[in-house]
């Protein structure tokens, strides 16, 4: 088997779109008849995926995996930083739990997790036609050079081609490719094949002067520009900064979220968000629950203590209790779960200062956090619908108390999560639960009062991925890209 070809796609900043890309690119490539994998080096994310293999990846790369119909695994995605506050994150390194560290200390540490991330770049280059490599952030953040493993630094040193993603739609787009080309070494501009404009708006020719003039000052050719294209709305999004542009979905069942400071696995509310009869709403800090909810949901956490906290500060459980005065429903999951109890203890330090706080009192139950972390996949039954379930579980802690003798669901052999005596109040660590077609078909029956017809989510995101592939088929030199690799 020859050696893979490679081709890296970075950023001019964050959120440029570069996640879509790669797996658009990826997808076309296997419509082509190619074996590809992907691979991002160092990640930052919340929102991370359970894989195959055990540990746990960023969600753009499992999304990626699934792009290219294969299997996720730990060395998609060898470093994956997962905030827990302003300055700390958790570092899992091949998809288990390496280190905490501040940004500053982490600076220091990159050095040591060189090696890690070359292990599992050659594993994939092992068993690929192409690897589909995602930077993260900016190569012209020149103040993190210093052994530097995303962008550059891995470029330079794994002698990977790189393609620059410009994001026009905002604004500037000019301006950031050609300072990227002013703040980049010699060496590093020797890696760049070309560029992308991504997310163009109306009519494409327009943008012919603009790059000229790109091309001009810096010398590299255009691989072309993919439009907007308003099938990628159907594809989870992989930062939380994607919910600061979230517009409430449309529909007269009414399910809100708060959105708390260090909220992870977003993407369990996809598949509601695509409901026509749904208008989620992801509520931000300082407004209000909106009284017209149905059902509120407490999403996962990456810091469960630090957010219940978050979540006392904007009042969200004076609006809880207001809520359920009201006679409507509350979920949690995951963390969203732990916060429901009695009480929360984190005796170890393992997310934030060791300590032990009151939780809000609506389930009758009491977690402890602990050092080992439960990574599966898992699938099973929800016991008040009947209907099959399948996700996901990513959590520290065990969660014990009355009310667990009422678990909600049944997953391989055992039960998970607690409910009230009357059936409003419900919890449990099952990440991906409304991904199920029929489950969620019938929970929102029961939550209307109407019968609501099961849709296919997943033959969606499949079909989302088809439509990015065609589309880059059509408005990107994909032959020019396959030759830029190597």
């Amino acid at each position: 088997m020859k050696p893979a070809r490679s081709l890296m796609f970075q950023g001019t900043g964050s959120d440029v779109g570069k996640s879509v890309l790669c797996a658009g690119v990826i997808r076309a490539l296997v419509k082509r008849g190619h074996r590809v994998l992907p691979f991002k080096p160092q990640n930052m994310s919340n929102n991370a995926a359970v894989t195959a293999d055990g540990g746990e990846i960023g969600r753009a790369q499992a999304l990626q995996a699934r792009a290219a119909g294969v299997p996720t695994s730990v060395h998609m995605n060898p470093v994956l930083l997962k905030p827990q506050g302003d300055r700390t994150s958790q570092i899992v390194v091949q998809g288990k739990i390496y280190a905490q560290s501040d940004a500053r200390g982490y600076l220091a540490k990159k050095a040591e997790l060189w090696p890690f991330v070359a292990e599992s770049y050659a594993k994939l280059k092992a068993e690929a036609d192409f690897v589909i490599v995602e930077g993260a952030g900016s190569p012209a953040e020149v103040n993190l050079r210093a052994n530097d493993i995303a962008n550059m630094g891995f470029a330079t040193r794994a002698d990977v081609p790189v393609v620059l993603v410009g994001d026009i739609n905002r604004g500037g787009v000019i301006a950031s490719l050609v300072g990227t080309a002013a703040l980049l070494e010699p060496e590093e501009l020797a890696m760049i094949a070309g560029y992308v404009i991504n997310k163009f708006r109306g009519d494409v020719s327009l943008f012919d002067d603009g790059l000229k003039i790109i091309t001009q000052r810096t010398g590299w050719p255009s691989f072309g520009v993919l439009p907007h294209l308003p099938e990628v709305a159907r594809l989870p999004a992989e930062d939380a900064v994607a919910l600061d542009t979230v517009q409430a979905s449309s529909g007269d069942i009414v399910i809100a979220v708060p959105q708390l400071k260090q909220i992870a696995n977003f993407d369990d509310f996809d598949p509601l968000k695509q409901e026509p009869g749904v208008r989620l709403v992801f509520v931000p800090p300082g407004q209000t629950l909106p009284p017209e909810a149905s059902l509120v949901i407490l999403p996962g956490s990456k810091a469960t203590i630090s957010d219940l906290k978050f979540l006392r500060a904007q009042g969200w459980d004076v609006d809880l209790a207001a809520h359920l005065r009201r006679g409507g429903r509350v979920l949690g999951i995951c963390g969203g779960y732990q916060m429901l109890g009695r009480s929360i203890a984190d005796p170890g330090g393992l997310e934030g200062p060791a300590e032990a706080v009151e939780g809000l009192g609506l389930l009758a139950v009491d977690t402890v956090l602990t050092q080992a972390k439960t990574l599966t996949e898992t699938d099973g039954f929800e016991r008040f619908t009947g209907e099959q379930v399948r996700g996901y579980e990513m959590h520290v802690g065990e969660t014990q108390g009355p009310d667990t003798a009422r678990p909600l669901l049944r997953l391989s052999g055992r039960h998970d999560g607690a409910v009230t005596e009357d059936g409003r109040i419900a919890g449990c660590y099952l990440h991906g639960l409304f991904g199920s077609d029929a489950f969620r078909a019938a929970y929102l029956s029961q939550l209307s009062g109407r019968s609501m017809a099961a849709r296919n989510y997943e033959a969606g995101v499949d079909a989302a991925l088809d439509a990015l592939a065609a589309g880059i088929e059509t408005h990107l030199d994909v032959d020019a890209l396959i030759r830029a690799a190597r």
